[in-house]
């Protein structure tokens, strides 16, 4: 099982799931991380946190400890 925190810069992939049990799954559910949704690493800080992801056409900011409830193909 892969999650969004393992990417490499440029990479597109589809979310395939979001692990509920996280503390942070719905709120990334509220801003458009759903199953079925495409998703690219745009680009990672110095020490790799946060990451800066790609969704819909917005760039969203999230810690690696949140996109870790990211599943993904």
């Amino acid at each position: 099982m892969k999650t969004a925190a393992e990417l490499k810069c440029g990479e597109k992939v589809t979310i395939n799931d979001i692990n509920i049990q996280h503390p942070s799954a719905k709120r990334l559910l509220e801003v458009g991380f759903t199953p079925g949704q495409e998703i690219e690493l745009v680009n990672k800080s110095v020490f790799n946190d946060p990451i800066a992801i790609s969704l819909r056409g917005t760039v969203i900011a999230l810690r690696k400890s949140d996109a870790d409830c990211i599943i993904i193909s």
